[in-house]
């Protein structure tokens, strides 16, 4: 009987497996165990000895043998080994197509590892939850979680990629993994006692998850099945799902007795938030039907004391898919002008009348539509707050929805654009054509004539930002 012990990785498992076929050693005679020493890969047998294999020694497998085996690797089922190998002897001795008898008890067992970890995976996904910890000039985010199987290093890319502008630690019994910005790196696993147990924006996502919840649709048993209770004590909403179940009855009662909608962002609105903690609590917002098919709130981004603030109208595709303002094709208008402007748009704030976008289907591509009045009223506070926050010394309205917000109705943006209008918001604001303008004229000239007159706004806008003589004035309430 030969033992073999490998560090319990699919990597590990899979140099040791080509020696022992290459020594024709059968499964039989073979016992795994799972090392907990890297060094120590294969005992008595270590990697600079040579084997003294035939020269057609180099295995080749079907691909999706590969896939499924570095999935199973991840199970912590110590017998998973045995089951790998078991199945590789019999692909490469004539039995290639091995994967496709499901009556192979093998086979069974490895399509069960691969689901059990895939579902594992999938929690991981859903459950972690970031808390910030500040240390002076420090900000980090960091998460505890308790995943069932060895999934962590496999997950960790996922995380990098969505949340790649943060600097986060995921804590795990087994594996931590951590992202600075730029390295994504593994140490050995931790404690919950070293992940914080709360943070400043965990009321904001309660809000959150409260405003998402629907009580029409509560399925006690599948809300258990998918949000397993172990992972509750992680999971800062799992405090309200209690008094969330207890009062759906009388919420569905209610929603059939009253069927009016929601027409207003403010209730929705933290008192006393800062910029970045109104950006936050926007992701809780249902004050118009726009956020039952958008991805995503698009809230404004840019300094919190900006002295030059830019309103569009909505956000765009793009914008909704990535989650910031003027990241499209207009966007892209939008940062050529304010260069030909002198103006750097680091140093704007740059939001929308409309935080959710607006669009019809035609075929597999959404189309932009204009927000109606009664969305761009039911999402004025986000934009209300926005304006008393940043104060800025200068607003630029980009086309017609963002001039009506904050003008009125009943003036024509070619009218009023090229002159500075009063505003309780800001000692000036200007009115210009929105960037997309540009894209939608008839012909070249009129492109080029709107971009002109886009340039030549922005550098009065900037210009007037800059007078000393009017510092930035809070509205009245």
């Amino acid at each position: 009987m030969r033992l073999v012990a490998i560090d319990g990785t699919y990597d590990a498992w899979q140099r040791a497996a080509r020696r022992l076929l290459a020594e024709q050693r059968a499964p039989h005679t073979v016992t795994w165990v799972d090392e907990t020493h890297p060094e120590r890969l294969l005992d008595g047998l270590d990697d600079d000895e040579p084997v003294n294999a035939p020269p057609n020694a180099a295995v080749t497998v079907p691909k999706a043998f590969v896939h499924s085996a570095r999935r199973a690797a991840l199970h912590r089922d110590p017998q998973r080994w045995t089951v790998l190998y078991r199945l590789l002897w019999q692909v490469t001795h004539g039995h290639r197509r091995v994967l496709d008898d499901d009556t192979d008890a093998d086979v069974r067992r490895l399509r069960r590892f691969e689901a059990q970890v895939g579902r594992d995976i999938h929690k991981m996904h859903a459950f972690v939850r970031f808390r910030e910890v500040v240390d002076g000039d420090d900000r980090r985010y960091v998460a505890w979680h308790r995943p069932d199987h060895l999934i962590v290093a496999a997950v960790a890319p996922f995380f990098v990629e969505r949340f790649r502008v943060m600097r986060w630690s995921i804590l795990t019994p087994d594996a931590c993994a951590h992202w600075d910005g730029h390295r994504l790196t593994l140490t050995p696993g931790a404690s919950a006692a070293d992940a914080p147990s709360h943070d400043a924006l965990e009321t904001l996502w309660r809000t959150y998850y409260a405003s998402m919840f629907n009580p029409a649709r509560v399925n006690r048993r599948a809300m258990v099945k998918e949000m397993p209770v172990r992972h509750w004590a992680t999971l800062p909403e799992a405090s309200l799902i209690p008094g969330l179940l207890a009062s759906a009855e009388a919420r569905v009662a209610a929603m059939v007795a009253h069927p009016g909608r929601t027409t207003s962002a403010r209730p929705f609105i933290p008192p006393d938030a800062d910029v970045r903690e109104l950006a936050a609590a926007a992701a809780t917002c249902a004050g118009c039907e726009l956020h039952r098919a958008a991805t995503q709130v698009v809230f404004g981004e840019g300094p919190a004391q900006a002295r030059l603030l830019v309103v569009g109208e909505q956000p765009g595709d793009e914008e909704d898919q990535r989650g910031r303002p003027f990241v499209g094709p207009a966007g892209q208008v939008l940062d050529d002008a304010l260069a030909a402007a002198g103006v750097a748009r680091d140093a704007l704030y740059v939001t929308n009348v409309v935080k959710h976008f607006s669009f019809r289907r035609e075929g597999t591509r959404r189309l932009h539509e204009r927000p109606r009045a009664a969305e761009s009223r039911a999402c004025r506070p986000w934009l209300e707050r926005e304006m008393a926050l940043v104060r800025p010394a200068a607003i630029v309205c980009l086309g017609s929805v963002a001039m009506e917000a904050l003008l009125g109705p009943g003036r024509r943006v070619s009218d009023a654009r090229g002159r500075r209008h009063d505003s309780p918001w800001a000692p000036h604001l200007v009115v210009t054509y929105h960037p997309s303008a540009v894209l939608r004229a008839s012909s070249a000239t009129e492109s080029r004539d709107i971009r002109a007159a886009l340039v030549d706004d922005l550098r009065l806008a900037a210009t007037l930002s800059r007078d000393p003589a009017t510092a930035p004035r809070t509205p009245d309430a």
